[in-house]
């Protein structure tokens, strides 16, 4: 049977996503990202407009981070340089393009590019319900943004041959809340009629945008067929009430793709482990620390499992802390990814390295 686990991926620069799992990942494998004011400090990388429109300048400054990653961090293996015919193939890429606001810009909502930021969206935006009550289902290939990604896309293939990149295209329930605000939450108890209606299009819309943009990636010699659903506002709701809402769309989608994953984020995934495994095929799931996690690898023994640990927890916690922590997660978890993410332009390099130095020698020492 093939392997259709998936590990995290935090493209340099962008939000993280997640990506095939190879095969030959350590049993603690940590999964290293910076925010992009941390670049824009330290190199001058300019993170507006341009960077997630013009494939050409973001070629330039994804090598000129990725250079300066491998020197400072040189025992991470997916910082190191991946030089084809000439040209750095992870740079030549559409992975981190829009942040995570692609999905809503499809649905017609604005942007707001900053210079050392990720895109946010346009404070208080939202739509009625009214307006997406009538939705239908999208000519995907006709939003102002998908016909300029196209666009970025052949500029791609042109100069450096093959697409490479994981777009983030969200979740059912992230991308509702981005379009419907805190309303969706009360729309579940007082119109589920049209929170099906509304999460059924969004379904069909990531179903559509995605299926279309990884087929041209495959025809450019990219391999991809992967799908990881973000629901980074899951605890907001019950697991009855995603049992209900959600599921059913995340069990669809995870019917589409060779691969497919639920990202959790830094959460207590324990009340929902029962429901999320009525997906037949999560190849990964990811969890906070406070969660059940030696529960979640019984459940979940198919899957590549991976923890978030705060940036905060790096910043403010003792080595000797640090150190429990990641003992605990050898024990209850492992094999799995340490998502280190968000690492802001005031963590010390001294506290990243020691991190990387103490789950080297936790997984050495096999702390059982």
């Amino acid at each position: 049977m093939k392997d259709f686990k998936l590990r995290n991926h935090i493209p340099i620069s962008g939000p993280a996503t997640r990506e095939p799992f190879v095969g030959d990942e350590p049993d603690l494998r940590v999964s290293l990202g910076f925010c992009p004011r941390w670049y824009h400090e330290r190199l001058g990388i300019d993170f507006s407009k341009k960077w997630h429109t013009d494939p050409l300048y973001r070629y330039e400054t994804l090598l000129k981070m990725k250079t300066y990653l491998n020197k400072l961090f040189p025992e991470i293996p997916y910082f190191e340089l991946e030089f084809e015919n000439g040209v750095e193939k992870t740079c030549a890429t559409i992975s981190g393009v829009y942040g995570i606001r692609l999905m809503p810009m499809i649905y017609g909502l604005g942007v707001v590019y900053k210079i050392d930021d990720w895109p946010d969206g346009l404070p208080g935006e939202h739509f009625s319900k009214e307006h997406l009550s009538k939705l239908e289902l999208f000519d995907i290939c006709s939003t102002p943004v998908v016909e300029e990604l196209l666009q970025q896309m052949d500029v791609i293939r042109k100069n450096f041959g093959k697409i490479h990149g994981y777009l983030n295209y969200q979740g059912i329930l992230n991308v509702a809340f981005k379009l419907r605000g805190s309303d969706i939450f009360i729309d579940m108890y007082e119109d589920p009629g049209f929170v099906h209606h509304l999460f059924r299009h969004i379904a069909e819309t990531i179903k559509q945008t995605s299926k279309m943009i990884q087929k041209i990636q495959r025809e450019s010699g990219f391999d991809i067929n992967l799908l990881s659903m973000s629901n980074c506002v899951m605890n907001m709701i019950s697991p009855g009430t995603y049992k209900e809402f959600v599921l059913p769309y995340d069990k669809m989608l995870s019917n589409e793709y060779d691969r497919f994953g639920i990202h959790t984020c830094n959460w207590n995934i324990t009340p929902y482990i029962d429901v999320l495994r009525e997906i037949d095929k999560i190849g990964y799931i990811d969890m906070g620390m406070m969660s059940d996690m030696s529960r979640v690898r019984d459940v979940f023994p198919d899957a590549r499992r991976a923890v978030l640990y705060s940036p905060v927890g790096l910043e403010q916690k003792s080595m000797s802390e640090i150190r429990d922590d990641v003992i605990k997660i050898y024990r209850e978890l492992a094999p799995c990814d340490i998502v280190l993410a968000d690492i802001t332009n005031i963590t010390a390099d001294d506290r990243v390295k020691g991190f990387l130095n103490i789950v080297k020698e936790v997984e050495k020492s096999g702390c059982w």
